[in-house]
């Protein structure tokens, strides 16, 4: 888990606005999300985590949760907050963290905001970047890509009465509708982020949004990005915006969700980073042979429900402080978190297979089960990424695995001989994605 950056306050009139910085680059960036926020949460979803990680890689990031939402002050749901208010949070904050001028990236609704921001004070904004906005947020005849005055109405009801789960997640972030983890995290965020008549009274709000008048004004360096099939923001929307800003840079991007920091990140802060730093970031790649670890928490979720949220919290944190410490001892390196299991790297299959059988051991203490899958095979190391078909062969076998279970293909079996290691057959299985049949064993003597 990312360590969190310190979080502190600026004053805006009378509200105090939560604020991080991060990184130390050569120029300020500073990021607006949409809707509801929570700094401090955002550190918990290892996809968001790196998302940010990322931009302050070439950036001094600022990140702040807008008033009503996360860690800044609560405001009326009778008194909300227009945009100009908001667009007066943002000064405050670059006042508070000594930023004369930054560079704005706003996703969803935060876009309204920086869209605003730069158009009132350009002497501030060094360049502007949108990623799923929109510039009116209900239908009209001469906007009729926005939802209906029905459609908005459902996104109400599903506030009102699905608030504590995970509200919206199948249209704002599809691809990751079915990952437990990911799940359990939005419903915290959203949680954490505002309260249910607050999430409510905000999302109304947004529904009265209309920045059209605006966007000619616009006379910043301006990128507009939006995913191809996002249905939050659609993207006739994106084009709409680009094509109403004098000289603006609009990229399409295949994909689904309306998160810039799921699916196609990467893609995605490639063209943030090369439109505000004129370099693309340098991939180095090499090809290596190694031996891959793939982990899963087996029935996670009705333990979780079980335990509740907070108490499950605690044993995911223990969990991963064991397999980080099984890690060390048989020389692993850790690629990343995967939902609640980790990927690893060794480069000798027997300590691979030993760590295996020691992580699914140790995580017992904590009323937990884990499988664990292996494989054997040429994979490329991208930056501090890898990718290859043998990250998916090894996510395959381990998903072949039952609970307290550590699987390894052929190969793995065949590069072990002599360790002492045993193996029972488990016969030939299809693995999804993976051409041709796989011969599997499970590790029958750790």
């Amino acid at each position: 888990m990312a360590i969190v950056p310190e979080t502190r306050y600026a004053r805006s009139g009378d509200v105090n606005i939560a604020y991080q910085v991060v990184g130390k680059g050569p120029f300020d960036l500073v990021f607006v999300s949409g809707w509801v926020s929570n700094i401090e949460m955002m550190w918990e979803d290892p996809s968001h985590a790196r998302f940010l990680e990322r931009l302050a890689s070439f950036s001094r990031l600022i990140l702040f949760d807008k008033r009503g939402t996360g860690l800044s002050d609560k405001v009326s749901v009778t008194d909300l907050p227009t945009l100009e208010q908001r667009m007066d949070d943002v000064r405050a904050v670059m006042e508070a963290v000594g930023s004369e001028r930054a560079a704005l990236f706003g996703h969803s609704e935060g876009g309204n905001m920086v869209v605003l921001f730069a158009a009132t004070y350009p002497h501030r904004t060094t360049a502007l970047v949108t990623f799923g906005c929109f510039a009116k947020r209900v239908w009209a005849p001469d906007y009729p890509w926005a939802p209906t005055p029905e459609e908005r109405q459902k996104f109400f009801d599903d506030i009102l009465g699905g608030w504590g789960s995970a509200v919206g997640l199948d249209t704002v972030a599809p691809s990751m509708s079915n990952d437990e983890s990911f799940v359990r995290w939005w419903a915290s965020y959203l949680r954490r982020g505002a309260s249910p008549s607050d999430a409510l009274a905000l999302a109304k709000m947004n529904t009265e949004i209309d920045i059209r008048e605006i966007l000619p004004t616009i006379r910043v360096p301006t990128l507009v990005m939006n995913r191809k099939d996002d249905m939050d923001a659609r993207i006739e929307e994106g084009r709409y915006i680009a094509s109403r800003i004098p000289n603006a840079r609009f990229v399409e991007l295949p994909g689904r969700d309306h998160f810039p920091w799921v699916g196609n990140s990467g893609a995605v802060l490639d063209e943030v980073q090369e439109f505000l730093t004129g370099e693309r970031a340098e991939i180095l790649l090499d090809r290596v042979l190694g031996t891959l670890l793939f982990t899963d928490i087996v029935g996670s979720t009705p333990r979780a429900q079980e335990l509740g949220n907070m108490r499950w919290a605690g044993v995911i944190a223990r969990y991963f402080q064991i397999l980080r410490n099984e890690l060390v001892r048989f020389r692993g390196h850790e690629v990343n978190t995967t939902g609640d299991g980790l990927l690893a790297t060794f480069d000798g299959p027997a300590r691979a297979v030993r760590c295996g059988c020691a992580m699914r051991n140790a995580v017992r203490e904590l009323g937990i089960e884990i499988r664990v899958g292996l494989h054997t095979g040429e994979y490329e190391i991208i930056g501090k990424e890898i990718a290859g078909v043998a990250i998916h062969i090894a996510a395959r076998v381990m998903s072949n695995a039952g609970a307290s279970q550590v699987w390894v293909s052929s190969t793995v079996k065949d590069l072990v001989a002599g360790s002492g290691i045993e193996f029972e057959p488990r016969g030939a299985h299809s693995l999804k994605g993976v051409p041709g049949d796989w011969q599997l064993f499970r590790v029958s003597n750790c």
